[in-house]
């Protein structure tokens, strides 16, 4: 929260060099190789109320998932969340991006998916279980990245922080079904004649 407020305040003075060398540009991640972009574009926010939504998320949901899985789980599913959406914005899309949002909306989904009946006050007045308004968040984002509205805001990323956050979190019962599956077939093979076949 410290580093994005920073370059926020320097983004203020020098807003096209630092957005075309560390904003996101799909192009140039394409063309140029400027790999770099799918991390730092992350840090940088456009105005006021965007820096400010972002960090608030991060505050009241990103907060309770640290003291949950530790500092150092936190910041890995961070950055995962937040270069993946920066891959899949690049993969879908051609128009810049910069911001957080990507990672937030992987918080909001982990937040959802660990304490899903957790009540959220939607505009601090409607309380809604945490799995709803996932739910909710993630419905308008394929809906609108799908159909293009939105006036300039990055669904396409916000949707790909969802989709990297959610293997995440599933990935723990994905890998155990493989490995039920593999054993069940392992045992199934073995005759009544094997000496560790058991009844």
């Amino acid at each position: 929260m410290i580093i994005m407020g920073i370059v926020f305040l320097l983004r203020m003075f020098i807003t096209r060099e630092i957005d075309f060398y560390f904003g996101l540009i799909p192009l140039l991640v394409w063309k140029k190789y400027f790999l770099w972009q799918l991390f730092t574009y992350i840090f940088l926010h456009g105005g006021f109320s965007h820096i400010f939504f972002n960090l608030l998320a991060l505050w009241m949901f990103g907060g309770e998932l640290e003291s949950y899985w530790g500092s150092k789980k936190f910041l890995f599913y961070f950055f995962l969340c937040g270069i993946g959406a920066g891959i899949f914005t690049v993969l879908f899309s051609s128009y810049p991006v910069i911001g957080a949002s990507g990672a937030i909306y992987g918080i909001l989904l982990a937040y959802g998916w660990l304490f899903p009946n957790r009540p959220i006050l939607i505009y601090f007045l409607f309380p809604i279980p945490a799995k709803y308004m996932v739910i909710i968040f993630g419905l308008i984002e394929l809906f609108s990245s799908s159909s293009g509205t939105g006036g300039g805001i990055a669904h396409l990323t916000h949707l790909g922080g969802l989709v990297f956050g959610f293997f995440y979190m599933a990935y723990p019962m994905i890998r155990q079904k493989f490995r039920r599956e593999y054993y069940k077939r392992k045992w199934s093979q073995k005759g009544p004649n094997d000496r560790n076949h058991y009844h």
